[in-house]
């Protein structure tokens, strides 16, 4: 592997400075209890709005939306500008690009939403406003007339807003009539002062479900999903055309997003995504739909997550909007909103903890900026996908030759347990085309593939075929070879990486590079394919690169092929970093009391039954959470007791959320011939999370982390090493969580770094 090709610089797509971009929360109505809000001034960054950009250099963000406020600049029907200028000067002073936004939420007093003069009061503001911005951005800046309008007109018909008329029954619908009037007639005021201004019309995106148990609601959750579309119909005349709307008053869509954009219709529950419920609708599906509905350019336009799970979220809308650009949406960034933290508009109290840099309320001078580390990593992580996979080109022949193709044969499903394959070949799709095939699936009919892209630029093919026999048999030869021979760029010297040497007589005859990664000894599992070790010898004849998954695989295949090495597994620090925060949880939690020992994975020929039924039967107050599924064992083998709860399998996304409920982290794991050479990646991940560790003595946890993990050689010293844990004092702790924080400081992101390549010499 070499890290020294970085991405080539790449010009962000206009009308924006960078892809990347940050908000600042900027709105200035009157809330519901009439106090006035000033976010901009709340948060310190009137004042500190230099020093706010500047923090931006670490990450190269020269874009930012800011917003202007029609109630800050009109004060008795005289304009007053002089609160932007420090902005406009210090974005000058920075090379920064500012996207103003002329009225978030808030006007004058006077003012009503509903009467004659709404309209006019408008385009003279914005007039304005659009003359005093002219000298300082340029000829083409971005500008939003009126922020959110069909989350504003709701707004208005809740009592959101306290302004003048507004019990007005009209408010859902003639507001936001109004609203779209007013933003027609504002752009053409902007376009007589600078023609070429770009205009950039923002609301949030939703998805709305009926309730599993109400159909009959069906009809109510679509149509309050289909709301979400309402102004820009109006804007670009589609609906209503009455009102003025034509193609060019939609110019540029922001797409809203956070992570309580979904919901149930009715309960107004939320589909969590902290819970990953299955409900959701993915973001890059949503900007898809946008994409054929308006065919315009998109910006996501606003986007954060709150605590400990900011980091993680940031990263996933990165996949989202890698995602997206592969679906052929021409999304031309991602703004994070806020950048800097926030208050709640009706609980001044409360800051939500949603910025990339918090704030300290108590510092000297008050409101010091303070840095959140999993945020920052995660973000550069984010842009540095997006760099890798946003700017490609969006035809299919053109991506093709843009990336090399990796073919991946593996016995794993990608949606199964989420393991090595999909850690690592989804940090490597930011440099090739991955395809990813499966095992063959049984299907009595003609053979075809399925296909799905669960991960930015990696594509699963699932054979579905008439032969019955299992995995990568010697009968299902001659049906996979002509559906795998269509594989896009299998006839250009791919990459070829196998997981299970059973798929090693479908290697392409003119393979650029053979990589076998031996993540397990799959010939000591249960009910191993006959020709298993057999194909493994032909295999590491044929690879010109081996990667065992632990220093004990290694040591057992290291002199049986002159370029292996160890590649042992490590951690997504920032994931479960989330588990760090034990106010997390998950509600399959809230019937089991503590202590919690816990584990996660699969439950197999690996798994010490007797263990647990052991450690359950010693202490009958302790309760075991078994999280995973269970494979190649009979269920009714398990031991059952009042205190071992079995969860069954859980995505990945949610694991952090068990792992801050536990009090113990366990790895059960049987010794015998299948747990010789494993290398659990679970180990790194329950450091992570600063969590006591009890395990068995299996070698590639004992020999490098035995000083870290207790080690129990036999079921009577797991269990007093479980006891003792839950034993442990605050200072012990304390001590215990140093020295995990710091193996997984030496282990975390070596996979990560910029520029990796896998390389034949």
């Amino acid at each position: 592997m070499s890290n020294s090709d970085s991405p080539p610089h790449i010009a962000p797509a206009p009308p924006f400075a960078t892809f990347w971009q940050a908000g600042y929360e900027g709105a200035d109505h009157v809330n519901h209890a009439g106090r006035a809000l000033d976010m901009n001034a709340v948060t310190g960054h009137l004042t500190r709005s230099r020093a706010d950009y500047q923090l931006l250099r670490e990450f190269g963000i020269r874009t930012v939306r800011e917003s202007a406020g029609w109630r800050l600049c009109e004060r008795d029907g005289r304009f007053d500008f002089s609160i932007l200028e420090s902005r406009l000067q210090a974005a000058r002073e920075l090379d920064l690009q500012i996207c103003w936004t002329f009225c978030h939420y808030g006007w004058p007093d006077d003012v009503d939403v509903y009467g004659d003069d709404f309209v006019p009061r408008f385009v003279r503001y914005a007039t304005e406003l659009a003359k005093f911005l002219a000298p300082w951005v340029g000829p083409t800046p971005v500008y939003s007339p009126i922020n959110e309008i069909s989350f504003q007109s709701w707004g208005l018909s809740v009592h959101m807003f306290k302004c003048k008329n507004m019990h007005d029954p009209r408010a859902h619908d003639e507001g936001k009539r109004q609203l779209v009037r007013a933003s027609i007639a504002g752009c053409d005021a902007i376009w007589r002062v600078t023609p070429g201004a770009r205009i950039l019309q923002c609301d949030p995106l939703i998805h709305v479900i009926a309730p599993p148990d109400r159909p009959d609601w069906a009809a109510q959750a679509a149509g309050w999903r289909a709301s979400q579309f309402d102004a820009w119909d109006m804007l670009c005349g589609r609906r209503e055309p009455e009102l003025g709307g034509a193609p060019r008053y939609l110019d540029i869509i922001g797409g809203n997003y956070y992570h309580s954009n979904q919901w149930e219709s009715g309960s107004n529950l939320r589909l969590w995504w902290h819970l990953d419920d299955p409900r959701r609708q993915p973001l890059y599906q949503a900007l898809v739909e946008l994409e054929e509905r308006y065919r315009r350019p998109l910006l996501l336009a606003e986007t954060s997550h709150v605590g400990s799970g900011r980091g993680v979220w940031i990263r996933q809308m990165a996949e989202q909007a890698a995602l997206a650009v592969q679906h052929g949406v021409d999304l031309r960034g991602v703004c994070l909103y806020p950048a800097i933290d926030r208050p709640d508009w009706d609980h001044a109290e409360h800051w939500h903890r949603s910025g990339l840099w918090d704030v300290d309320l108590h510092s000297t001078p008050p409101l010091a900026r303070v840095a959140v580390p999993p945020y920052a990593t995660a973000l550069h992580q984010a842009i540095r996908l997006t760099n890798h996979l946003c700017h490609l080109p969006t035809e299919p022949h053109q991506r093709e030759s843009a990336m090399q193709t990796m073919i991946v044969f593996c016995h794993l499903r990608w949606d199964f347990v989420y393991q090595r394959p999909q850690h690592l070949l989804s940090r490597l799709a930011q440099h090739y085309r991955i395809l990813f095939v499966e095992e063959p699936v049984y299907h009595d009919g003609a053979a075809y593939l399925k296909t799905s892209t669960p991960a930015p630029n990696v594509t699963v093919y699932q054979p579905h075929t008439p032969v019955q026999a299992p995995g990568f048999h010697d009968d299902q030869l001659a049906v996979l070879q002509p559906l795998l021979a269509e594989l896009p760029g299998i006839d250009q010297q791919p990459i070829v990486w196998f997981y299970t040497p059973m798929a090693l007589p479908l290697l392409p005859p003119n393979a650029g590079l053979i990589v076998y990664d031996c993540m397990d000894e799959l010939s000591a599992f249960k009910n191993p394919p006959k020709q298993l070790l057999q194909r493994e010898t032909a295999l590491l004849k044929t690879a010109d690169l081996v990667f065992t998954g632990g220093p004990s695989l290694y040591e057992a295949k290291r002199n049986r092929h002159d370029n292996a090495h160890c590649f042992a597994s490590s951690v997504d620090a920032v994931h479960f970093h989330q588990a760090l925060d034990r106010s997390n949880g998950h509600p399959l939690h809230a019937d089991i009391p503590h202590p919690r020992l816990g584990y996660y994975g699969v439950i197999d020929e690996r798994f010490d039954t007797q263990l647990i039924a052991d450690l359950a039967d010693a202490n009958p107050d302790w309760q075991l959470v078994m999280v995973g599924p269970v494979v190649k064992i009979d269920p009714a083998e398990l031991p059952q007791r009042e205190n071992i709860h079995y969860l069954g399998q859980q995505s990945y996304q949610v694991l952090p959320q068990f792992l801050a409920g536990w009090d113990v982290c366990l790895m059960p794991f049987a010794l015998n011939e299948a747990t010789r050479y494993i290398s659990p990646t679970k180990v790194l991940e329950y450091m992570a999370a600063e969590l006591p560790i009890v395990s068995t003595a299996i070698h590639d946890v004992e020999k490098p982390y035995g000083d870290i993990v207790a080690i129990g050689h036999t079921h009577e010293e797991f269990i007093a090493a479980c006891a003792t844990a839950l034993a442990m004092d605050d200072d012990q702790r304390a001590a215990m969580a140093r020295r995990m924080r710091e193996v997984v400081a030496r282990t975390t992101g070596k996979f990560e770094d910029e520029g990796w390549r896998v390389r034949k010499d």
